[in-house]
């Protein structure tokens, strides 16, 4: 099955061809159905080259498929070759089987939307994409699958155009990503310059070519590239605002696959990291303190996909907080399990507004637990896995990666620690809000949508009475509950499928060793657990019964910090202005100015030359005569001087 690792990518544009070519002749279900089949597809054939993988003798478990020569340009010889590796297939997996589900899901939640079958399109070209990353083998390769999701994820921000928060969502995040992928070139070319290689074999075994200050630079660089495309400061406004496209967009793209594509490389390039630790430590502290930023903005939010989107950037933080420690297999623990709870959570987020009609108000749900209880017990899963609470997989996850910090760095252990209560509450205040108490869904009332900034999206009016999501819809739901509760158990076990085991040969000596004795493990996971429990229930103290705490919603964190509008007051309003002038003055008087200053000279020029065409053979032979005598006196006094 290793010889077939190329089917992995080529099923999903398989499906994108299908859909660029015939989407609109097929049925609205018809079209969903094939996009998921070849996601399918894909999903069984990983499986199978995972299988394979793991009758490579340990701990040189890596394969590579060299398809074509695709720069052969002197030295620069760049090939299109798959590597496959544990890392790599642990990505894979978890791509192909969650995009699977969520594919499966928006055959349900899509249903009538009147661009049905471009939305499958993009999704499968996205999937192929993000399967491009993870599997190049080079630098190069992994860029183009980096700029393929950011252009699908584009596509479906800004999916709904015709709203326009959804095309300025996509903008922005377009934008966003732009930044960080200039960090990522000049990381390759700089990389190139040293080692004459993209491959990242090559240039692990020339590290010492590199040198010191120049492993620094581009593992900076790099970070420049990972904050944009996973969110972390200063580059995660645009997350939030993503939250305009479908609700399978938020769960596929912005929770399970495209924004941890910065963790997956940063793990990938462990070598490099390990070689600076000054790079790394720059790492942790941007994921501590993304962490606990993105932590509070949660707290305080309406829209019911804005806390997800701002929990996403948090957990994200901690594994960058993971990675900055050399804790690489805690930052891929906690990347899988985030992908099943936060996977789940904004399936059951979506399940909630399609139940609603389209409502994304926390403030007008309410006691959801008896209209849609399939939804509530498997949002419920997931909301107990993300707070840490044992036994379930967040728990183990998250325990991992405070237990490597703490013996790291305490001071950022204690950051760690302060965002799992913060997470522990505002999950339980998203659920408290939306499942239990009063049915405020029923009251009617009027949409302001100015005067509610920072807000939600509202359905209007009253709604009617919810109802729970079709099987089509609950069963992927069912699914990652499942995965959400025992991914952790699994992922710890002494079998020969524990992550550990099975992904701890990539990073060898470069993995963190916390030196942590049994005693220290059991105090640290019962702080944990502790910080969990009594914050969910702190949590759902607050707002089981209220809806409305103004002294616990701040409009400092309502407004997200307010660096939405710090980037605006600092970039936006002085890059309007210096347009502006540009367009008011340097492009009409000086770019125009030299054009048609340029113009007028020949123009004038010209009008003086065509004086002495006059038509009359008389003033020719003057002519003639005049410069005849200026040519005999000048051979005169030629003659004379000599």
């Amino acid at each position: 099955m290793l010889q077939l690792t190329y089917l992995i990518i080529l099923l999903p544009l398989a499906g994108f061809a299908i859909q660029l070519l015939w989407g609109r002749r097929l049925s609205d279900p018809v079209a969903g159905g094939v996009a998921t089949f070849f996601i399918g597809a894909s999903f069984l054939v990983s499986v199978g080259v995972y299988l394979d993988l793991l009758k490579v003798q340990s701990p040189v478990r890596t394969f590579t498929q060299d398809l074509w020569t695709w720069i052969p340009v002197d030295r620069l010889q760049v090939h299109a070759s798959l590597f496959v590796d544990p890392l790599s297939m642990t990505m894979v997996l978890f791509i192909t089987g969650i995009s699977m589900l969520i594919h499966l899901y928006s055959i349900g939640y899509m249903k009538g939307d009147k661009d049905y079958s471009k939305f499958f399109l993009y999704m499968n070209l996205f999937v192929a994409s993000m399967l491009i990353l993870v599997l190049g083998s080079n630098m190069l390769v992994t860029f183009v699958g980096w700029e393929g999701v950011g252009a699908c994820s584009y596509w479906l921000v800004s999916f709904w155009f015709t709203r326009d928060s959804a095309a300025s969502a996509g903008k922005k995040a377009f934008v966003y990503n732009r930044i960080g992928d200039a960090g990522f070139l000049v990381a390759i070319f700089l990389t190139y310059d040293k080692v004459h290689s993209l491959e990242y074999s090559t240039i692990f075994a020339n590290i010492d070519k590199i040198g010191p200050a120049n492993i620094t630079a581009i593992c900076l660089l790099l970070l420049v590239g990972v904050v944009g495309k996973s969110a972390q400061i200063p580059l995660f406004p645009w997350l939030a605002d993503a939250m305009e496209g479908p609700t399978p967009v938020s769960a596929l793209i912005h929770a399970a696959t495209m924004v941890t594509a910065g963790v997956y490389l940063l793990c990938r390039v462990n070598p490099l990291l390990h070689a600076s630790p000054d790079a790394a430590l720059v790492v942790a502290i941007v994921g501590a303190a993304t962490a606990f930023v993105a932590a509070t903005i949660a707290c305080a939010q309406s829209d019911i996909k804005k806390v997800l989107a701002y929990s996403t950037v948090s957990q994200l933080g901690y594994m960058f907080l993971a990675i900055g420690c050399g804790a690489y297999e805690a930052a891929i623990f906690l990347m899988v399990a985030h992908a099943f709870f936060k996977g789940l959570l904004f399936l059951g987020a979506g399940s909630v507004i399609h139940g609603l009609h389209d409502e994304q108000d926390l403030k007008r749900m309410g006691n959801l637990r008896h209209y849609m209880p399939i939804t509530f017990i498997t949002f419920g899963i997931g909301w107990l896995a993300i707070a840490a609470v044992p036994p379930l997989s967040g728990f183990w996850a998250k325990g991992d990666v405070l237990e490597n910090t703490w013996a790291a760095h305490p001071a950022l252990w204690g950051v760690g620690i302060v965002t799992a209560a913060l997470t522990a509450y505002y999950m339980s205040r998203l659920t408290g809000l939306a499942f239990f108490g009063k049915d405020r869904w029923s009251a009617e009332v009027a949409i302001d949508a100015e005067a509610d900034l920072p807000g939600a999206h509202h359905a209007g009016g009253a709604i009617p009475e919810p109802h729970e999501s079709g099987r089509i819809m609950t069963v992927p739901l069912w699914i990652l509950a499942f995965f959400a509760a025992v991914a952790g158990v699994m992922a710890i076990s002494s079998s020969r499928f524990s992550l550990a085991g099975w992904i701890d040969p990539v990073f060898g000596t470069n993995l963190y060793n916390d030196h942590l004795g049994s005693s220290a493990i059991w105090t640290l996971s019962t702080v944990d657990a502790v910080v969990a429990i009594v914050f969910v229930f702190i949590g759902l103290r607050l707002w089981m019964t209220r809806a409305e705490r103004p002294a616990l919603e701040a409009a400092f964190l309502k407004g997200a910090w307010y660096i939405n509008e710090l980037y605006d007051a600092v970039f936006g309003r002085p890059s309007e202005r210096l347009a502006a002038f540009c367009a008011e003055v340097v492009d009409p008087k000086v770019i125009d100015g030299a054009v048609n200053g340029i113009a007028s000279v020949v123009r004038g020029s010209g009008s003086v030359v065509r004086r002495t065409q006059t038509g009359y053979v008389r003033n020719y032979v003057l002519g003639i005569v005049v410069g005849t005598v200026f040519v005999l006196g000048f051979m005169l006094t030629r003659l004379w001087w000599s």
